[in-house]
């Protein structure tokens, strides 16, 4: 476990620090102003080609490969809500635009957390594919939001038993609780007082968790770009 002045806590710290400080303005920066999805990356890099060509991009293991899973779910989510803000749904009010931007931004604050605490050990940009969504229409794009959300709660609450370094659990218990914000006021733009139904919450008040093979199953129709998790921690 690093110390208290070690290079990677130091970058942990003064990533998180951007997460606070970052303006809407620079959000849209990071966000692009072009297509308003992520960069196309090569699913496979040379030494995957002369290994493997189908292992895809990998992870990594243990806390590293943890935080790029997080991070190809943070890619995922800024692209869709940055599109839904450049080409809003018919409809849309002025109130759920601010929101949804707030929430675009809050993804790709994430995202950049991610890219920035990971440094050279980030996996690359991910290719998505929306061609499932129709982003004129409000019931396809909050459906495909509320899944999202859902799906980036059960994810994190999954991998939190996963992290070892206490500081990288520390952050993830900060984003699952933004996402779970997220996930409630979606929830109930689609169906009123569902934020916190049976659904995603047991008996018991606890939500759903879900493993990262089973989060990234769902996620693949929306992600081109393969991606290997065999290394990731199970337990």
């Amino acid at each position: 476990m690093p110390t208290n002045n070690s290079p990677q806590q130091s970058q942990l710290a003064a990533s998180e620090g951007r997460i606070q400080s970052v303006s809407r303005r620079k959000f849209l920066i990071f966000a692009g102003a072009s297509a308003g999805v992520m960069a196309v990356a090569a699913s496979c890099n040379k030494d995957d080609d002369n290994s493997n060509m189908n292992s895809g991009v990998d992870l990594g293991k243990d806390d590293i490969g943890i935080l790029n899973y997080a991070y190809a779910l943070e890619q995922l989510e800024a692209a869709f809500y940055t599109q839904v803000i450049l080409t809003p749904f018919s409809g849309m009010t002025d109130g759920e635009k601010a929101l949804l931007s707030d929430i675009r931004d809050h993804e790709v604050a994430h995202r950049e957390f991610f890219k920035n605490a990971l440094a050279a050990n980030a996996i690359p940009g991910l290719e998505v594919d929306f061609s499932s969504i129709d982003f004129t229409k409000r019931d396809s794009v909050l459906g495909t939001a509320k899944a999202f959300e859902d799906l980036g709660v059960s994810a994190y609450n999954g991998a939190g038993k996963l992290i070892k370094l206490a500081d990288y659990l520390v952050i993830a218990g900060k984003i699952v609780s933004v996402e779970a914000r997220h996930a409630a006021y979606i929830r109930d733009l689609t169906s009123n007082g569902s934020f916190a139904d049976s659904t995603v919450v047991d008996a018991m008040g606890l939500d759903k968790s879900r493993m990262p093979m089973e989060v990234l199953s769902i996620a693949a129709p929306y992600i081109k770009t393969k991606i290997n998790a065999s290394n990731l921690p199970t337990s």
